[in-house]
């Protein structure tokens, strides 16, 4: 069936299972006890009478054979004792003692104060019958002998109790508990009803309870439907954050906020990259249509190929950041870790960009102390190019760029400080963003880019576990600064 699938339906189930088996148990336990005491009360009575039997007819001994001596027996004086002896050896014959006499009882001997009648049967060591009671019924069988002197037996509506005297006669006493056994029919019934009405609130309470506590699964299925349809901007609402549940909705909701910025950042990154390429395309069709439209000098069509072959390269360089990019995001690029020279790799970097300086009228300074770290060498000297080249293109003429390399507790450091124009506090956080350009003078007629050439520093940095931060002042310059974990020697 299809609610056995549901969590809340299996609960449920066990639930009522456990609580059925709990209610069973006590009840089941409950109603022996009450029965067990209210046949022990029974047996009491009959024991009573049975003394008083025996008291008035003089048995053997005065009281029921089994019985030690209390309140309503004597013991028998040094006298009595003697007379009873004598009595026991007259009444002995060649065989042993003689068989217990049973006389005709009063029937006020058979009822006792509360108007309860009683029966009684005796059987000889045969199992003969040699005495029943006016009261007593038909059909009451003779006891099996037994290794106790005393036993008692619930045969149908009446409670039975016997005793097996010495020479071997068995003296049974019993009533009618009619009027108990239907008290313990209504006290099962009232176990049962109590337990019904358990039961059902038990089951109420818990499908109350389970109900609450899988409401924010009911909340987690909803909002994944929706999110499944395209709606990412969906999230988990529960208020309940501290239970297992609800740390779990917490979890996802990160999830899903991580999977909308990845999609948002997907789709920026498609439409950036679509826009960027749309130029140089654009550059290329116009050029190749207009040297076709008719007959050009040489000079001409020489400087339609020129600006084809720079839209070629601009192409070129912005596939290969974003097939660079794309090899990081994928762990496709994995770095590869080796004891390398910051120093070195950033005097190199520098060198071959001096040109590039000579030609902005910047002013290249190094400052470079021996300092060794882990990683990639090249990927770490293409970062030091990117950092360095934005240097230089986005300074002033005249201006100067200060590329330092030095060690710190724990980490190498690498500092390229230029004296630009800076870039405005609301622009900060997003300069490592892909196809983000802080400002106008940020742009492709000032040397700049597509916007991916700092992407690409964070992607290698993130990469080697390093920290590549910026510190910018407008109007005075900016400085950007790696820093590579360095494990210490020993």
């Amino acid at each position: 069936m299809k609610f056995f699938h549901s969590i809340r339906w299996r609960l449920q189930l066990w639930h009522g299972v456990l609580l059925v088996t709990v209610l069973t148990g006590f009840g089941f336990t409950a109603w022996r006890l009450q029965r067990a005491t209210q046949f022990q009360r029974v047996d009491q009575e009959l024991d009573r009478q049975v003394q008083v039997i025996f008291r008035a007819i003089g048995g053997p001994g005065g009281k029921p054979p089994g019985h030690p001596p209390h309140d309503g027996f004597r013991p028998p004086g040094p006298r009595e004792e003697r007379s009873e002896r004598a009595t026991d050896r007259n009444e002995e014959g060649p065989r042993g003692p003689r068989e217990f006499a049973m006389p005709a009882l009063d029937a006020s001997l058979l009822a006792d104060e509360s108007g309860r009648t009683y029966y009684c049967v005796v059987w000889d060591r045969d199992g003969r019958e040699k005495f029943r009671s006016a009261s007593a019924p038909p059909d009451v069988p003779c006891p099996e002998p037994a290794a106790g002197s005393r036993d008692a037996r619930l045969r149908g509506t009446g409670r039975e109790l016997f005793f097996y005297m010495p020479p071997g006669e068995r003296f049974l006493i019993g009533r009618d508990v009619s009027d108990e056994l239907a008290g313990m029919r209504r006290f099962a019934w009232l176990l049962a009803s109590a337990g019904a009405v358990v039961l059902m609130l038990g089951l109420a309470g818990g499908w109350w309870v389970s109900t609450r506590a899988l409401s924010p699964i009911a909340a987690i299925s909803a909002a994944a439907a929706r999110i499944s349809t395209g709606d990412l901007a969906q999230r988990i609402q529960t208020a309940d954050t501290s239970s297992e549940l609800g740390n779990l909705a917490r979890v996802l909701n990160e999830t899903f906020a991580r999977l909308q910025a990845s999609f948002e950042r997907q789709a920026q990154f498609t439409a950036d990259a679509s826009h960027e390429l749309r130029t140089p395309v654009s550059v290329v069709l116009t050029q190749t249509q207009s040297a076709l439209a008719r007959e050009r000098p040489a000079a001409e069509y020489r400087e339609s190929l020129a600006a084809c072959q720079r839209a070629a390269q601009r192409m070129r360089r912005l596939t290969e950041s974003l097939l660079t990019l794309a090899r990081l995001d994928s762990g496709e690029a994995a770095t590869t870790r080796e004891p390398c020279n910051l120093d070195r790799l950033a005097c190199e970097a520098t060198e071959l960009l001096r040109p590039l300086a000579e030609e902005q009228k910047v002013t290249l300074e190094v400052e470079a102390t021996p300092t060794r770290c882990e990683g990639n060498a090249e990927q770490l000297g293409q970062v030091v190019t990117n950092l360095v080249s934005n240097a230089i293109c986005y300074n002033r003429p005249g201006g100067s760029v200060r590329v330092k390399v030095a060690t710190e507790p724990g980490a190498a450091v690498l500092t390229v400080s230029d004296t630009g124009q800076g870039i405005a506090p609301g622009d900060l956080p997003h300069v490592f963003e892909r196809f983000y350009r802080a400002d106008n003078s940020r742009n492709r007629g000032a040397g700049g880019g597509a916007g991916l050439g700092l992407a690409i520093c964070k992607a290698i940095a993130d990469a080697h576990h390093a920290a590549l931060e910026v510190a910018s002042t407008q109007g005075q310059g900016s400085t950007f600064a790696l820093r590579i974990p360095v494990t210490p020697a020993g």
